[in-house]
């Protein structure tokens, strides 16, 4: 798959009820690289529309959220605590910040000036 892009935390009302914490952590690779390595009875991910633009990949097995793909983009976003490898995912961005619980805190090393656009 190579190095993710755009590891980001998503706190907008939508990854916070699917996730049921106060962000989610995705980061991105291209479509074209991504494979399933399951060969376990769960198959692939069954694929719902979430938003009007957006498709969001349960696994079969347990319905945990893994994966966001919107219509045309060529990036897949993962949930970056189902990666068997985790290097690279520290987030760099939050998108929705302005929603996240008034309690939540957090310091980014990177951060950009303004947050990415919606996933």
């Amino acid at each position: 798959m190579g190095p993710p892009d755009d590891p980001h935390l998503c706190s907008c009302t939508h990854c916070v009820r699917i996730s049921g914490s106060p962000a989610m952590l995705w980061v991105g690779f291209p479509r074209s690289t991504l494979t399933w390595t399951n060969s376990g009875p769960e198959g692939l991910p069954s694929w719902y529309p979430t938003w009007p633009t957006l498709h969001r990949g349960f696994w079969g097995g347990c319905g945990t959220a893994l994966v966001s793909v919107a219509e045309g983009s060529p990036m897949i976003m993962v949930t970056a605590f189902s990666l068997a490898d985790q290097d690279g995912t520290a987030p760099v961005g939050h998108s929705y910040r302005d929603q996240s619980a008034s309690w939540m805190a957090i310091t980014l090393a990177d951060q950009p000036a303004s947050p990415p656009a919606a996933r």
